[in-house]
């Protein structure tokens, strides 16, 4: 039986879906950069994330998903410089020289295959995978299961970062995505 796998990946099909979206249009020189408005005092930077940490943070949780439900995570494992750079914490920093963090268009592409193989694993597991208590103890405390912990991060987690994508698009005089 299915039941917790068939609550979270419709949503987490449709979440994915819009970030795909989101990412249009975004001009890989600028993903790293954080928005900037002039002002009568000079310019001021907008401290928000931008696509390439968005992104690359979001590249992260697939591995851990998988890891969670006790499957192999190798094919979604980012390289391991990856989570000093983006892990939860880590300060999203305006990379002006595009040299700080990789190319946005590889961890794009990085992120949506990671998020479809996660989709696909998590599809197939029985119930009982999805009931057992969460191996970490930071997740165990707030969502108590794995199965839990996993629609949180496939939807809740990725919806947030999505809003902050949205919004940094408009703030870089991008139109709302195409849905």
């Amino acid at each position: 039986m299915h039941k917790h796998a068939d609550m979270i990946v419709p949503a987490a099909r449709r979440s994915r879906f819009v970030a795909e979206k989101l990412m249009v249009g975004i001009d890989p020189s600028a993903a790293a950069r954080k928005p900037r408005f002039v002002t009568s005092s000079g310019v001021v930077v907008i401290d928000t994330n931008h696509p390439t940490f968005i992104v690359g943070h979001l590249s992260l949780y697939p591995a851990k998903i998988l890891a969670a439900c006790g499957r192999d995570a190798a094919s979604v494992t980012p390289p391991p410089e990856w989570n000093d750079l983006f892990k939860a914490g880590a300060a999203c920093i305006d990379d002006v020289t595009q040299t700080l963090y990789p190319k946005f268009t590889l961890l794009a592409e990085f992120f949506l295959k990671a998020t479809d193989t996660c989709m696909e694993v998590v599809a197939s597991l029985d119930d009982a995978t999805l009931e057992v208590p969460h191996p970490e103890e930071r997740f165990r405390q707030r969502f108590g299961t794995v199965g839990a912990t996993t629609n949180f991060l496939m939807n809740n987690h990725l919806a947030l970062h999505l809003g902050q994508l949205s919004t940094w698009r408009r703030c870089m005089g991008l139109p709302p995505c195409e849905m």
